[in-house]
C-alpha cells in the first residue's frame, strides 16, 4: 500500500470519464500532464482495467470508485468529482490509500437554483400538462389551478449552498420561506428555521430537497412524509435519487395529494444517454421528468472543470489539499528554492518523529515543516534543502504507517 509518487508531469497519466467540460482538459494539458478522456461512465470491473497506470481520475456522478477500484489502482494520487456529490467514491478507502479526493461543491449552485425556481412556476401554472394537450390539438385556456408563486409558502429541505441561495431568490419572487436542516444554519432574509420536518411539511405549499448524498439519507421522504404535506402542494427532487420512495410519490399524485411534482434524480439512472430509463413516475399527471440536468448548464460545467482542475493542479504541483474532502486540508504556497516531500500516513502516534529521524538520516536540511492530521489520516509536508542523495528517500517507505510518499522539485 505504501510507495513513491514521483514522476515528470509528461508521464503522469489522467483519464477523465463521463464527458467532462474540454476546460478541465485544456487546462491540465497546458500544465504539462497527459489527458485521457471517455464519454461515458465505466462500471467497476472496466475501471479496475482502465484505472491500471492512471495516477489521476476525473468523473461525475455515474462513475463508482469502490474500495475494491482503489485496492486495484497501482499508481492512483488523487480522484476528481467533477460535481457536488462524492458519495459515489469510497472516501475512507481513498485516504486508506494515500488517494487525495476532490469535488467541486459550489460551481453549479446557481444552475440547481435557477431550475428549481423555473419547475415551480412552470408546475403552479400546470404548464406540463398544458403543453402536452397542444401537442395533441386541445386547446384547454382555463385559470383554474394556475396560480401565482407570490404569496405562497416555500419548504427548503437542506439549508446549504444550493437551499440557501434559493432561499434568497424565492424570498425576492415573493415567497415565505421555511427550512429544515440537521445542522445549525443561519437564516438568510427572512426565512424560518423549523425545527422538525414535520412542521415545515405542514405549511408549505411547495416542498423542495436539497439534501447531501450520505446514505443515511436515504428514503428520507416516503409515504409518511407525503402523508404529512398539505393537500395540493407541490414537490420537488433535485438532490439525490435516493433519498424519495418514487413509488410512495407515484401514490402520492395518483391520489391526488401531492398536485404536481418534479424529479431530476433517480435510484437507478441510466449510464449513457442511449440506455434506456424506466421509472413508476412516467406518464403521470402534473410531472416533470429531467434527467439529472440540474446543474448540466454550460456555465455550470466550465466552472465545474475550471474549479476540479485547479483543485487537481494545486495537490499535483505544490501539495495543497484545500478542499480536499478524505485528507487534512492544508493550503500551500509554491515551494521555492526547496523540494518538498510530502507524506501520507494512518493517524497514529509516533509517524512525525519516525519520519524526522529518516528525514536526519538521509542526511536532508528540514527548512519547514507543517503537520495536519484528521481522525483517519496524517500529512506531513517536509521543505528540505535541495542537496541531497534522492536515493536516501527509499527509508521513507519504512516508516510505520507510510500510506504513499511523494517529492516535488
Amino acid at each position: 500500500m505504501s510507495g513513491r509518487w514521483s514522476f515528470p508531469r509528461s508521464r503522469m497519466k489522467m483519464l477523465l470519464l463521463e464527458n467532462i467540460h474540454p476546460v478541465a482538459v485544456e487546462r491540465l494539458e497546458e500544465a504539462g500532464y497527459s489527458v485521457e478522456t471517455m464519454k461515458g461512465a465505466l462500471d467497476e470491473d472496466d475501471l479496475i482495467a482502465a484505472i491500471k497506470g492512471v495516477h489521476v481520475l476525473g468523473i461525475r456522478s455515474k462513475t463508482t470508485v469502490s474500495r475494491r477500484v482503489l485496492e486495484e489502482a497501482d499508481r492512483l494520487m488523487a480522484v476528481a468529482a467533477f460535481c457536488i456529490g462524492t458519495n459515489q467514491i469510497d472516501l475512507e478507502a481513498a485516504a486508506d490509500h494515500g488517494v487525495a479526493v476532490f469535488n467541486a461543491p459550489y460551481s453549479n449552485t446557481r444552475s440547481v437554483v435557477e431550475l428549481a425556481v423555473g419547475l415551480m412556476i412552470v408546475l403552479m401554472r400546470d404548464v406540463p400538462d398544458k403543453s402536452a394537450a397542444m401537442h395533441v390539438g386541445k386547446w384547454n385556456k382555463s385559470a383554474t389551478g394556475s396560480k401565482e408563486l407570490r404569496g405562497k409558502t416555500l419548504g427548503i429541505v437542506g439549508y446549504g449552498a444550493i437551499g440557501s441561495q434559493l432561499s434568497v431568490l424565492a424570498e425576492n419572487l415573493g415567497m415565505r420561506v421555511l427550512f429544515y436542516d440537521l445542522s445549525e444554519r443561519l437564516a438568510l432574509g427572512n426565512a424560518r428555521r423549523m425545527r422538525s420536518l414535520d412542521a415545515l411539511l405542514a405549511e408549505s405549499d411547495v416542498v423542495t430537497l436539497h439534501v447531501d448524498g450520505r446514505r443515511e439519507n436515504s428514503n428520507i421522504f416516503g409515504a409518511a412524509q407525503f402523508a404529512r404535506m398539505k393537500e395540493g402542494a407541490l414537490f420537488l427532487n433535485l438532490s439525490r435519487g435516493h433519498v424519495v420512495d418514487v413509488g410512495a410519490l407515484a401514490q402520492a399524485m395518483g391520489s391526488g395529494r401531492i398536485a404536481g411534482a418534479a424529479v431530476d434524480v433517480f435510484p437507478e439512472e441510466p449510464r449513457t444517454n442511449s440506455d434506456p430509463f424506466e421509472s413508476p413516475l412516467q406518464g403521470l399527471k402534473n410531472m416533470i421528468l429531467t434527467p439529472h440536468i440540474g446543474g448540466s448548464t454550460e456555465e455550470a460545467q466550465e466552472a465545474i472543470a475550471e474549479f476540479a482542475a485547479e483543485r487537481l493542479l494545486g495537490y499535483l504541483n505544490r501539495g495543497d489539499t484545500t478542499f480536499s474532502v478524505n485528507l487534512p486540508n492544508v493550503q500551500l504556497a509554491e515551494v521555492s528554492g526547496a523540494h518538498r516531500i510530502l507524506h501520507i500516513h494512518r493517524n497514529q502516534p509516533g509517524v512525525l518523529a519516525e519520519l524526522n529521524r529518516a528525514l536526519a538520516a538521509a542526511g536532508l536540511n528540514i527548512l519547514g515543516q507543517h503537520l495536519k492530521t484528521d481522525e483517519r489520516t496524517g500529512y506531513v509536508i517536509t521543505d528540505v534543502d535541495r542537496d541531497y542523495d534522492p536515493e536516501a528517500l527509499r527509508t521513507l517507505k519504512t516508516v510505520p504507517g507510510t500510506l504513499k510518499f511523494r517529492t516535488l522539485h
